[in-house]
């Protein structure tokens, strides 16, 4: 058994080739091989989102406060609210993120398919943005 005990684990400000906008990210978990699933907790300033991407294995969000938006490619802009569950499929482009005017935290879950839990491309546009 292991506790990773709260507060234990830096947070770290999100990266601007993945994100636009001011997110933190606060690390949860990494289970050790041969486990494959990781997680942390977003937060998501108003106007901060993610660059499209994928991942391998998919992904699980669990908001947990705030307000957000969440699209896969070529799908609707989603609103997204604590409690919601959303779940992107293995290979699915998408991107998530706060609204213009609202915050928003989720914990994201994945995992590793050798060695890689995503895949970065390029950013979401402010027209791609707006149209949530």
């Amino acid at each position: 058994m292991e506790i990773r005990r709260a507060g234990t684990q830096p947070s770290a400000k999100g990266p601007s080739d993945w994100f636009t906008g001011t997110v933190r990210i606060d690390p949860l978990f990494q289970a050790p091989e041969p486990a494959r699933v990781q997680g942390a907790s977003v937060t998501f300033e108003p106007g901060a989102r993610t660059a499209w991407h994928t991942h391998p294995v998919g992904q699980t969000l669990v908001v947990t406060a705030g307000c957000g938006w969440a699209q896969r490619e070529g799908g609707p802009v989603e609103e997204i609210r604590p409690g919601d569950v959303v779940w992107f499929s293995p290979g699915e482009k998408h991107w998530h993120g706060a609204t213009p005017t609202t915050a928003m935290t989720h914990i994201a879950i994945q995992e590793k398919l050798d060695g890689k839990v995503v895949d970065w491309k390029e950013h979401v546009s402010d027209d791609q943005y707006r149209k949530g």
